[in-house]
């Protein structure tokens, strides 16, 4: 099955490129998440659109992605959220939660898609989060999580 992708997927490739799956890969996962659309002729026009959108916020080189990384790693990440007694959050902290967090603590900022947590974060504490900034360049920054 030949698709365009609208959002990057780790092992599969960027925003835009048009790429061969196995036919259920495709139709039960990266269709109806929103990560690819059907490939045709005039999908190529939305390519275009896609790749224009995602410049902007794209870390254009090597360079660039070191100097972001190291803004991140002097960084001191504090998220307040509200948590039961036991240090047990109420529900779980998001991706969307850590990059709105990196920017209000002065960091850059970072389209939720390149922040990965290892497990879901749902008690107190400090937290190891990864931000993908480039293929080559990965930065580790400590999360604290607080209650609110």
């Amino acid at each position: 099955m030949k698709l365009i992708l609208t959002h990057e997927v780790t092992g599969l490739g960027e925003p835009g490129e048009i790429v061969e799956v196995k036919d259920g890969y495709g139709r039960n996962y990266l269709i109806p998440r929103g990560f690819a659309i059907r490939w045709t002729r005039g999908g190529e026009k939305e390519v275009a659109s896609i790749r224009r959108a995602r410049k902007v916020r794209e870390i254009k080189n090597l360079d660039q992605a070191n100097e972001v990384k190291a803004q991140l790693t002097g960084l001191k990440v504090k998220l307040a959220t509200r948590a039961g007694e036991s240090g047990r959050l109420f529900g779980s902290v998001t991706v969307a939660d850590v990059a709105s967090a990196i920017k209000a603590a002065g960091g850059p900022d970072l389209d939720k898609r390149r922040v990965e947590l290892g497990a879901p974060i749902k008690t107190l504490g400090t937290h190891r989060v990864t931000v993908r900034l480039h293929p080559e360049v990965s930065a580790a920054l400590d999360l604290d999580v607080v209650s609110a």
